[in-house]
């Protein structure tokens, strides 16, 4: 089993440090091994809790023809990775795989139709990792590698010809690391490497390349206009993973790459689209924390530039994902108290009319997992995966609402953990929904303890979700605990107001949210009051160390990647602009409203055991905030340990870590629960 490079309980650790300070401060550790109590967890035990998941296919790029005769995606299973499958648009025929004579084996990573319904562009990889464009005939015959392009490869379009794919395109020289992978360390002059995405095309006759956009931007999300000669592009200039927050709206003209000013939003902007006359542009605006989570009203704004306007100012639900579906009309995916919805809209007076709603969530598999649905150029035909947190994803098509299964690769598939059920409170002015996860062998005679999960974001929210399931919450239902995950204020799926809640108030209103929610639970299910733990990664790490020195409730804590102080922060983290939008200021313009919500400035009432997890390279949540933490805990004797993984990122890319990761918390929670 690994031994995380930071284990430091015991003061007889040899250690030695070295913390580089620049423009964002970085914890480079060498450690000799420590020893950890908790890891003396028996084989047999260690067995059972690491017990393998359920073997579930998923799927990507799920993809309707525009005519709704076909249906391509790509599936990733057990038997197979990244095998690229077409069926009839009404599943009515038996999949099958198509072969890319060529690729990299399970390189595949995404499949789009032409306009015509006649091919399928396919970005994989070749000759041993080159992103590579292949054009494929909607039969599976004629496949042709169009290019090969060194570099970094993102979200091909066909143009509306079919002549050109246009795509986000990074050199060799200018890739960088995303937000939540493992950082450079900071070392020599800051700031001399700035990430670049350009805009891109490729003639797909010729398979000749093209950088479309002016050097000094970094592109972030496209679209055609629809005679083909422009793009709208959500753009900023600088770092890339540093300025998407306010990012701006722009026109680029195909031939030149000269760009043209549409809107600069007050807010964050996703999925900018050209209405197929070509007389409006429009996209999801709102309070959003992460790229990639998406949640906001519709937008609209002149093509030829404007002011933009709010369509949907009033909705008690956050948009997902759109596509238009006509000049005016536009088909939405809906995130609504935990479960999902999909409707129209009216894009002139916004108008919403429900077509579909249930307690599931649905994907396509594009633009990093939003939600969203692949649809017919009128919305007569979608496509989309649907999954519950009780039944495995599969792939389903047809009319909104009365679909016909089209895949069933999942069917078989049963959960490892226990039932989970959608459970609403009521706290000050809000009405308030979460999930309740089961303990995988409940006995009703048995009264249980519970961990309370807190999402991250802090703009995002749980979901019925089989796949999500399959993690953390998963581990400790099969662990023998209820497992509660709020969505309280701050979190999507009831509207802008509840989602800018918590603003210039973090940590005060949601967590009054959350442990209304405890006390819900506690009272309707039986949980032992005196058996209650609390964790959560990012921002719900954050929330974690707010918690424990907020209430005593909690008997015990692990909190991952967290934020102990945010005035420190602001100088080490490498994502700084995503704070104003929450904060109202900077921390050098307003710091009360950051010290009021600095866990480490409450250090003195924590009472709560805390283990704190980090990865050793994270730029969102950087592991001097865990030490700050660690170190306060230790000065008023609270019980706590600190574990830096070595060259993680906010996300874990280690299996092992990943797995060591796990078997901690768990062996933590059952020291002081069990």
């Amino acid at each position: 089993m690994f031994t995380p490079r930071a284990s430091l309980q015991t003061a007889q650790t040899a250690s030695r440090w070295t913390v580089c300070h620049a423009a964002r401060t970085r914890a480079v550790a060498a450690f000799t091994i420590a020893a950890f109590a908790i890891t003396s967890i028996p084989d047999a035990l260690q067995a059972q809790r690491q017990a393998a998941e359920p073997p579930v296919t998923h799927f990507s790029s799920v993809s309707v023809s525009p005519d709704g005769k076909k249906l391509v995606w790509i599936a990733s299973g057990p038997s197979s990775r990244g095998a690229l499958m077409v069926a009839s648009g009404g599943g009515k025929d038996t999949p099958k795989s198509l072969t890319l004579p060529g690729a990299d084996a399970g390189s595949i990573s995404a499949a789009i139709w032409s306009s015509d319904s006649r091919k399928i562009a396919v970005l994989a990889s070749s000759e041993h990792g080159t992103p590579t464009l292949f054009e494929i005939n909607s039969d599976g015959a004629g496949v042709r590698r169009v290019a090969l392009i060194p570099g970094a490869v993102h979200g091909p379009k066909f143009s509306p010809d079919g002549s050109r794919i246009a795509f986000l395109y990074s050199s060799p020289s200018e890739q960088s690391n995303g937000p939540t992978q493992a950082t450079p360390r900071d070392t020599g002059v800051m700031d001399t490497h700035i990430d670049r995405q350009h805009l891109a095309t490729v003639d797909v006759s010729s398979g000749t390349m093209k950088v479309v956009s002016k050097p000094g931007l970094y592109v972030y999300e496209f679209d055609w206009s629809p005679n083909g000669k422009e793009f709208v592009v959500s753009d900023a200039n600088g770092s890339g993973n540093n300025n998407w927050w306010v990012a701006r709206l722009e026109a680029i003209d195909g031939a030149t790459g000269a760009a043209r000013a549409i809107a600069k939003p007050t807010m964050q902007i996703a999925q900018p689209l050209w209405s197929p006359d070509g007389k409006l542009i429009a996209f999801i605006g709102g309070l959003m924390s992460d790229q990639g989570s998406t949640g906001g009203d519709l937008y609209t704004v002149p093509a030829a530039g404007g002011t933009a306007r709010d369509v949907t100012p009033n909705i008690k639900v956050s948009l997902n994902s759109f596509r238009w579906i006509g000049p005016a009309s536009v088909l939405a995916t809906v995130a609504s108290h935990g479960g999902s919805e999909i409707a129209t809209i009216d894009a002139h007076t916004g108008a919403v009319a429900a077509l579909w709603s249930a307690e599931e969530s649905i994907s396509g598999g594009h633009a990093r997992g939003i939600p969203e649905v692949s649809a017919t150029s009128n919305g007569a035909t979608v496509a989309l995966v649907r999954e519950s947190s009780n039944t495995a994803p599969d792939i389903w098509s047809g009319p909104v609402g009365h679909w016909t299964q089209v895949t069933h690769a999942n069917t078989a598939v049963r959960p490892t953990w226990g039932k989970t059920v959608s459970v609403q409170w009521h706290n000050d002015r809000f009405n308030v929904q979460g999930f309740l996860m089961y303990p995988t062998n409940f006995d009703a005679s048995k009264r249980y303890p519970m961990i309370v999960l807190i999402h991250g974001g802090p703009s995002s929210a749980y979901s019925a979700s089989f796949t999500t399931a399959t993690s953390q919450q998963a581990a400790l239902s099969r662990d023998g605990y209820f497992v509660f995950m709020p969505n309280p204020r701050g979190s999507y799926g009831q509207g802008e107001a509840f989602t800018r809640a918590n603003v210039k108030d973090f940590g005060y209103g949601d967590l009054r949210d959350i442990m209304a929610g405890v006390d819900t639970v506690i009272a309707k299910y039986p949980i032992d009051a005196k058996r209650l733990g609390v964790t959560g990664w990012s921002y719900g790490g954050f929330m974690t160390m707010w918690t424990v020195t907020q209430t005593n409730r909690f008997r015990a804590a692990v909190a991952g990647a967290g934020v102990s102080n945010w005035l420190s922060y602001t100088g080490e983290n490498g994502i700084s602009e995503w704070m104003v939008p929450f904060f109202g200021a900077t921390a050098y313009e307003d710091p009360a409203v950051y010290a009021k919500s600095s866990p480490i400035n409450f250090i003195d009432h924590a009472r709560t055991p805390t283990l704190i997890i980090v990865g050793e390279r994270d730029a969102e949540c950087p592991a001097p905030q865990s030490f700050e933490f660690w170190r306060g805990l230790q000065h008023v004797g609270v019980t706590t340990e600190l574990a830096v993984y070595p060259d993680e990122g906010h996300h874990f890319a280690n299996p092992e870590h990943q797995r060591d990761m796990q078997r901690r918390y768990l062996a933590w929670f059952d020291k002081y629960l069990k």
